[in-house]
């Protein structure tokens, strides 16, 4: 492999692993917080104790992805300084905010919660960890501007004595309407896998009956927001689908593997034959389906992969067009169906546990401890479908992946990098998945809850909250 193939796959390790931290520190700011609020409402020890547990998961999992975030963006101008000369004035603006603002929010807010225990009013200390997770939303937004912008470029102008793309209007960009869907999708997304997380975890410990006070009511709340977040979730797929659809009609096209234009057009659930999809021996097919998703018509036209191709030869000069189909239709439904298949557990477990009740067969608490990796993957695979699909381009319509990559880094050092960063990353897996494991077991900690929260100017030691 040559070097653009090295760094696309680095690009790719990286990407996927820092991606599976991000969804659980967004979805569980906001749980945790919940759970707080419910506490300082009520002053039920229980909630408290929730609290301590799912928040020391939190913080475990926010460290994680901070390093392998700072990590990621080192490789803009490591492996694709042709890209960052190319879109740094524009896709820089909407990642010094999401540092300069967001990050910030986050970061300061958190620390006085870590540290806030105790020393800080309880409606002052929960307005803490309310902010920490708005900051995490607020970071994903300007990051998927920063994406969307390479899906549909808005707000810039090429200088072509430059060779650069400039931005002429950051309202523009971070008003996207690729970002303005994106962001709802993954946001439920998100809530869909701090959902599940929370629905394992809790199982695990309500099969064993361990602290069922504290981990009975989280195994249901899981369940429900794995529940209406993957309603969530379905809805603004929906609504990203056509935009999509609208903007990027080859990816559309490749993730059914669509070659000619067809009015209606089926969605094929399960489909054997050929890699490529060109020749088909037996599927399952929902009639009239992937028309409604791509138009909200259950009679419109989808353009097929020949047609887009011959149109985009016309538009943009010789060349090969279509992404490859494989990954991109087999990415699209494992996305849909990881997630279809989590809901499907959460459903299971309410309607197993309602009213008190406590099953005794085995398979349901099986089911339930593994629903944690189904959200993963499908956010997994729901971002290879998105890059995926948008190649050849780096820049939808502006700039190619093939012309992106640092033309002075070799193969040879991006193969080194590579091999280190997967060593690295495959040891910080280790251990994340070790402390994850070692304080879930541990159960939600006994906690006395102080009788009154007057504030003294005694002197006494900083102590942290874990």
């Amino acid at each position: 492999m040559d070097a653009l193939d090295l760094a696309r796959w680095q690009f790719a390790v990286t990407t996927v692993y820092h991606f599976i931290f991000v969804p659980i520190t967004i979805g569980l700011s906001a749980l945790v917080a919940g759970l707080q609020t419910a506490w300082v409402r009520t002053g039920r020890p229980e909630y408290l104790r929730a609290t301590k547990f799912w928040g020391k998961l939190f913080l475990i999992n926010f460290a994680m992805g901070v390093v392998t975030g700072i990590v990621q963006e080192f490789q803009f101008g490591m492996n694709w300084s042709a890209y960052s000369r190319f879109v740094g004035d524009i896709f820089g603006a909407p990642l010094a905010i999401e540092g300069l603002l967001a990050f910030f929010l986050e970061s300061t807010f958190l620390g006085l919660w870590i540290f806030g225990w105790d020393r800080l009013p309880k409606k002052v200390h929960l307005a803490t960890i309310w902010l920490a997770s708005i900051g995490t939303m607020l970071s994903a937004y300007f990051i998927l501007a920063a994406n969307s912008w390479m899906q549909h470029p808005v707000g810039y102008t090429v200088n072509a004595e430059r060779g650069r793309a400039e931005l002429t209007d950051i309202v523009a960009v971070l008003t996207n309407s690729t970002a303005l869907v994106t962001f709802p999708h993954t946001i439920t997304a998100c809530f869909l896998t701090a959902g599940a997380l929370m629905l394992a975890v809790a199982a695990w410990h309500v099969r064993r009956d361990h602290q069922p006070e504290v981990f009975r009511p989280a195994l249901r709340l899981g369940a429900w927001v794995v529940l209406v977040a993957g309603v969530g979730v379905l809805v603004t797929g929906d609504l990203q689908a056509r935009v999509m659809t609208e903007q990027q009609p080859m990816k559309m096209a490749a993730a059914e593997a669509l070659y000619e234009t067809s009015q209606p057009a089926s969605f094929s659930v399960f489909t054997v034959g050929s890699l490529d999809g060109r020749s088909e021996l037996a599927s399952v097919r929902i009639p009239s389906l992937l028309s409604f998703m791509a138009t909200g018509s259950l009679d419109g036209s989808v353009e097929g992969i020949n047609d887009l191709q011959a149109a985009y030869v016309e538009r943009y000069g010789e060349g090969d067009y279509v992404p490859y189909v494989p990954v991109t239709y087999w990415s699209f439904r494992l996305m849909i169906g990881f997630g279809a298949l989590a809901m499907a557990v959460a459903a299971l477990a309410l309607w197993a546990t309602r009213r008190g009740r406590r099953p005794a067969g085995r398979w349901l608490w099986i089911a339930a401890v593994s629903a944690v990796a189904m959200p993963l993957l499908a956010n997994s695979f729901g971002w290879i479908f998105t890059e995926v699909g948008r190649q050849p381009w780096t820049v939808f319509g502006l700039f190619k992946t093939s012309e992106s990559v640092s033309p002075s880094v070799s193969a040879s050092h991006v193969a080194t990098s590579l091999i280190v960063f997967t060593l690295l990353y495959g040891g910080l897996a280790v251990v994340e998945l070790m402390l994850m494991l070692r304080y879930a077991r541990a159960g939600a900690p006994e906690i006395v809850v102080p009788e009154s929260d007057d504030a003294s100017d005694e002197d006494r030691p900083l102590a942290f909250a874990y």
